[in-house]
């Protein structure tokens, strides 16, 4: 495995970086190979486009072919342009520098674009997820993996709330992969709960996810790198599951903050790499255990005027809830995508839902240009985001307030975890 660390408060550099893209495709041999890379889309963060570069200019002119896959998961494909910005490339260098070198979106919902590779059995199931969950789940993914001869995943590492740790397989599963074990993967990591899974390194979503990578049969490795505020503070190449390992190891020094004492109120500033709140309910997943009983939640992102680009219709329809409140009345939720309704756990946070009234540990509000009404169908506060002067909330931890000014990314821990484990039902 090839590895570089950055010395505390500074990145590796461009060279840095291209020299461990150097070092790994020394011990790869991908001469006259066809390659292809997955990357993450723009909602994540990290230098996604000095990795582009990088690995095509170590590749064009010897590989046989070097293409990439954004692995979008369920997330809308991207425009051209959209593509460009997250590589951080010209429309010119597209065209003429990188002419070769082929984009791809990931296609979740289009059949004719996926594979089966195989199945996980009841039974397997069975043991994966401790008897939380029995049936069959079939394994598909992008059959474009499939044209071609090593797939490098290349992406960056931080605490997550469906599998413990983003990267890695999960780079397949779900990055490229289709619906059913989208939905059934994070169904599993809504029933432990966010709290319990999110920083954890070994889970039983992660388990599910390296099951489903064994069965399919290409030659693939990992570049993964974890990013310190604007910085890469390391990167780690070689196989999948060591180099992952090793990132993730880094990835808990930086990304996880323990606390004493949690904060009545929380306001949580959504970067504008989050366009909906699909994707900015990361400022709620990486902030739940840092909210108090009875607290208050303020997902800021006065740029957000959507719920969901992609299953919007579905979250209308739901709404927001606990997880207890779906699994008591599963016979009318079940039909439901199984992501979309564990996203709205994640979002919502957990609580209980006994005698037909639902009781949330945390009052969710966003401030967003979501209309109030439509906060409301959907079972969360609202709050004008114009009224709202951020200044206000800062440097008032010590009454209980905290603003966190780019949310999402850096996991707020509790130092005792217990109640969240008693919580989910798993003490």
């Amino acid at each position: 495995m090839v590895v570089a660390q950055a010395n505390a408060g500074v990145g590796l550099s461009d060279a840095q970086m291209r020299d461990v893209v150097d070092r790994f495709l020394a011990a790869t041999r991908p001469d006259s190979k066809r390659v292809l890379a997955v990357i993450p889309d723009h909602t994540r963060s990290g230098p996604t486009g000095t990795w582009f570069r990088v690995i095509a200019e170590a590749l064009m002119g010897r590989a046989k072919q070097i293409d990439f896959l954004i692995a979008l998961g369920t997330h809308p494909p991207m425009s051209g342009e959209k593509i460009n910005e997250s590589l951080r490339l010209t429309p010119a260098e597209r065209e003429t520098k990188y002419a070769a070198v082929r984009v791809f979106n990931h296609e979740w919902d289009n059949p004719a674009a996926l594979r089966q590779v195989g199945l996980l059995s009841r039974r397997q199931v069975e043991e994966l997820t401790s008897g939380m969950l029995s049936i069959e789940v079939p394994v598909r993914i992008n059959k474009l993996v499939f044209d071609y001869d090593h797939v490098i995943i290349c992406g960056p590492v931080f605490p997550h709330e469906v599998v413990g740790f983003s990267g890695g397989h999960k780079y397949f599963f779900p990055g490229i992969a289709a619906p059913e074990v989208i939905n059934f993967t994070h169904w599993v990591g809504a029933l432990l709960t966010n709290p319990v899974v999110n920083g954890t390194r070994e889970t039983r979503v992660r388990a599910v996810i390296e099951a489903a990578a064994d069965l399919v049969p290409v030659e693939r490795s990992l570049i993964g790198y974890v990013v310190d505020r604007d910085n890469v503070a390391g990167a780690f190449a070689g196989p999948v599951r060591e180099a992952w390992k090793a990132a993730t190891e880094l990835s808990s020094q930086l990304h996880v903050k323990y606390i004493e004492k949690p904060y009545h109120t929380i306001l949580s500033c959504s970067p504008r790499m989050y366009d909906d709140i699909w994707t900015a309910g990361k400022c709620m997943y990486k902030m739940e255990p840092a909210v108090a009983d009875g607290g208050t939640l303020i997902i800021y992102a006065p740029h957000i005027d959507e719920v969901s680009y992609s299953h919007g219709n579905v979250l209308d329809e739901i709404g927001y809830h606990t997880r207890d409140y779906f699994v008591k009345q599963w016979d009318r939720f079940s039909r439901y995508p199984w992501g979309v309704v564990a996203h709205s756990t994640h979002v919502k946070g957990v609580g209980t839902y006994e005698n037909g009234v639902e009781q949330p540990r945390v009052n969710v509000v966003l401030a967003t240009r979501i209309p109030e009404s439509r906060c409301r169908r959907i079972n969360l506060e609202y709050l004008d985001p114009d009224s709202i002067d951020p200044a206000k909330y800062a440097n008032r931890e010590a009454e209980g307030v905290l603003m966190v000014a780019k949310a999402g990314e850096i996991l707020y821990r509790l130092k005792d975890m217990t109640k969240f484990e008693r919580l989910a039902g798993l003490t």
